[in-house]
């Protein structure tokens, strides 16, 4: 019997410093579709404020090839590991999973930084596939923002 727990984990080497990629993930969450509207076509501000842990952000963005929805929880904002923590409270993926958290934290390397993610997430069946679209669409978009970024340098 498979577990219906499962974890992602990927490292993400870019050439942006680590506090420029914590800070649109923490505070301005809302510019990334922006920098990458084919995979994230708007994030916008629900509930509290940008950069304040307890923020609700609902997330418009494309999932392997589809449209999808995602309502989340700005759970913790850590500016001192450049972490940020998600946890999805509405949308597509509670269709599959019955609890779903992102983590992104950046660490400061020489000549840039790595970015990691971490995909936590409970399936409400073992026919749930793993969540490794969405750890494709972290990959891009980090991708995506670090371009950016180095560009405006």
């Amino acid at each position: 019997m498979g577990s219906l727990f499962g974890q992602l984990e990927t490292d993400v080497e870019i050439k942006a410093s680590a506090d420029k990629f914590h800070d649109v993930f923490s505070c301005r969450p809302h510019h990334i579709s922006n920098v990458t509207p084919a995979k994230i076509q708007g994030v916008d501000l629900h509930e509290g404020e940008w950069g304040q842990p307890g923020t609700i952000v609902c997330w418009n963005y494309m999932h392997d090839g589809v449209a999808e929805v995602a309502k989340e929880v700005i759970e913790a904002i850590d500016d001192e590991n450049y972490s940020t923590t998600f946890r999805v409270i509405e949308g597509h993926l509670l269709e599959k999973y019955k609890d779903f958290h992102i983590i992104v934290q950046a660490t400061q390397k020489e000549g840039g930084s790595l970015i990691h993610w971490t995909l936590k997430y409970e399936k409400i069946s073992e026919d749930v596939p793993e969540a490794n679209g969405m750890l494709q669409l972290a990959i891009d978009v980090t991708k995506d923002l670090d371009s950016h970024l180095t560009e405006q340098a």
